[in-house]
């Protein structure tokens, strides 16, 4: 069975709600992590919610989920949190996201299907803010940061890693910095291993990161 990880530790500064980010509610009438947890259980994936800042929150409004703690939230990023989230799998493939994703089903059925580790984007226009990617010469991710110049389009924080890259992966993880996001392990691991991950472009489907009230609003209107 697919593993699942979400990383629902930080603080979500940006979109200033007193809970945590993933608790937000939609237009839909459930909240980010409600319409996560439903997708990924369509899918029969087996899920565990990395947890940190007002942990008790998400824990009570999912008392379903098992829960790994990131006990240096406040000082650490990504990275670190996603390590949390790993530490008991071996052996497995692993779709792992953010928190703060919102998206429809037809992004899992993609990335699922696909073969290989994956890495859901599309190919929009993107910010300063966004996380981007580039492709070498063989179709597969050569950069994956906010800082790749010339990017193709937005990685939208949504990826998965087959049971052959895990350890490397997890390894990769432990060396990087507190303040690195994941994407800095991937591209270690691809500068280890090269080939590793391949785009699958979701652009037709609806796949979205709240960061801002403008996301928050954009991610209503698609819904209703």
């Amino acid at each position: 069975m697919t593993q699942a990880v979400i990383l629902l530790a930080g603080m979500g500064s940006r979109l200033g709600r007193p809970h945590p980010k993933s608790l937000t509610p939609l237009s839909s009438g459930e909240t980010i992590l409600g319409r996560q947890l439903r997708l990924l259980a369509a899918h029969e994936l087996h899920v565990r919610g990395v947890v940190g800042f007002k942990l008790e929150f998400i824990m009570e409004a999912a008392p379903e989920l098992l829960f790994a703690y990131n006990p240096n939230y406040d000082t650490t990023n990504t990275a670190k949190s996603l390590l949390c989230g790993l530490r008991q799998i071996e052996n497995q493939d692993v779709l792992w996201l953010n928190g703060d994703v919102v998206f429809e089903s037809g992004v899992l059925d993609s990335l699922l299907a696909a073969q290989g580790s994956v890495v859901a984007v599309n190919n929009a226009r993107v910010g300063e803010e966004e996380v981007k990617y580039r492709l070498n010469a063989d179709g597969y991710i050569a950069e994956i940061s906010k800082q790749v110049e010339e990017p193709l389009g937005e990685a939208l924080g949504i990826n998965l890693i087959r049971a052959e890259h895990l350890g490397e992966f997890k390894a990769a993880l432990a060396e990087v910095g507190d303040n690195d996001y994941f994407e800095r392990a991937m591209e270690v691991l691809i500068e280890r291993k090269g080939n590793v991950f391949k785009p699958v472009d979701v652009s037709e489907h609806l796949c979205l990161e709240v960061d801002f009230d403008a996301d928050l609003e954009r991610a209503n209107q698609l819904l209703d």
